[in-house]
């Protein structure tokens, strides 16, 4: 498949795209190699990963950005996009990206014409003052919802209905049904939320996936992909025994999605996330779903399992990118269980985790890998390991 688009104005300085110079059928293969080579080098037979699935969308395919505002050189003029690689402080514009919905683009040129008319200036991360901080944008892909969050300091007195009324009067593909001012003064760059006020609509975009609903706050995490993450997720549950009348654990479970697509079969669903707005996601659209048999738990998952008295038939992990600590993988082993369903964000820390999961007498039987980020060097895997 070669690339039908021409290169990003932006690709040498963005760095999003690494690979948007090469065929993408060869990204692919890149994909595969580095994959088999993580197995190689911590010594699992490569030959369980057989295959790569290519993503369904190679383009405009991200639900969700946060754009900065800032300057490309000192004392330049205001910008609104992404970190300059290899760069903390220089913002680069980014209104022709490819990897996000055309809508996007739009109202992100839009916000930052606005915004320089009004002589706003940004907030300087060294002298911690000026206005303008990011401008997180969302969407349903399924629903075709938009939800649109302006993140500024209180320095000074920002134009919200002015502004509200500019995205309202602008022609889109999909519908605005939220949007939000975020008020963060904390010196730090990380999202602090001091007050949240809603503009217009509501503070939330609904999504569905594998049949269910899922309501996605303004700071929630969701998958980036979902139409990828959805056939991930197909094929992973398409690889476990059959769920009725057994105790599952997701492990590292997020917003949910997995565990409700799991309870509908199971007994019960036991998930376990660390991020407490992620956890109180999951709970909200479990009741939204009207399923009664899961229970989400908020905490690190090696403390957690100590405080189940179920015992679990299943378990599924799907671990942040750092995979899972060695301790943990001991506990999970320790359950003694015939299989084990790992579904990874990262094959490097996937591999290093199967590793250590030998040691406990689990063999990597079978592993598959998803595209789900075209022109970019994440890949996606899932991996089924049985007890010898």
């Amino acid at each position: 498949m070669a690339n039908s688009k021409e290169k990003c104005p932006k690709f040498d300085v963005c760095g999003g795209c690494t690979y948007q110079e090469i065929d993408y059928n060869e990204q692919l293969n890149i994909k595969l190699a580095n994959a088999k080579a993580s197995l190689i080098e911590n010594g699992i037979d490569d030959s369980i990963l057989r295959e790569i699935v290519p993503s369904p969308s190679i383009y405009n395919y991200r639900n969700k950005m946060e754009y900065t505002f800032g300057d490309e050189v000192i004392g330049g003029p205001m910008n609104l996009g992404m970190h300059k690689l290899g760069s903390y402080i220089s913002i680069i514009d980014c209104g022709q990206c490819q990897l996000v919905p055309e809508d996007f683009n739009t109202i992100l040129n839009l916000t930052k014409e606005w915004c320089i008319s009004k002589g706003y200036n940004f907030y300087h991360k060294k002298r911690h003052d000026g206005l303008l901080r990011s401008l997180i944008i969302r969407k349903g892909f399924r629903t075709d919802e938009l939800l649109i969050n302006i993140v500024t300091s209180s320095e000074i007195e920002f134009a919200e209905e002015e502004y509200k009324n500019l995205l309202l009067s602008t022609s889109l593909d999909s519908h605005i049904v939220g949007i939000l001012h975020t008020i963060n003064d904390n010196v730090a760059d990380a999202l602090v939320v001091d007050d949240c006020r809603i503009l217009y609509g509501q503070d939330y975009y609904t999504e569905e996936i594998l049949g269910l609903k899922f309501k996605v706050g303004a700071f929630s995490f969701f998958q980036s992909n979902v139409v990828a993450a959805e056939r991930l997720y197909k094929e992973a549950l398409a690889l476990l025994p059959g769920l009725e009348g057994k105790i599952v654990y997701d492990l590292y479970c997020g917003t949910g999605t997995i565990s409700q697509a799991m309870a509908l079969k199971a007994k019960k669903v036991f998930g376990v996330e660390i991020v407490e707005d992620a956890v109180n996601s999951a709970k909200n659209n479990a009741e939204i779903n009207h399923l009664d048999n899961c229970d989400f738990i908020c905490g690190d998952v090696l403390k957690v399992l100590d405080d189940i008295s179920e015992k679990p038939d299943v378990i599924v992990v799907d671990p942040p990118r750092a995979g899972i600590h060695p301790k943990a993988m001991k506990k999970i082993c320790n359950y003694d269980i015939p299989e084990i369903l790992y579904i990874s964000c990262n094959p490097k820390t996937l591999a290093i985790n199967l590793a250590q999961a030998a040691e406990y007498g689990y063999k990597s039987v079978s592993m598959k890998c998803f595209d789900n980020f075209a022109f970019t060097k994440h890949t996606e895997a899932i991996c089924v390991l049985k007890k010898l």
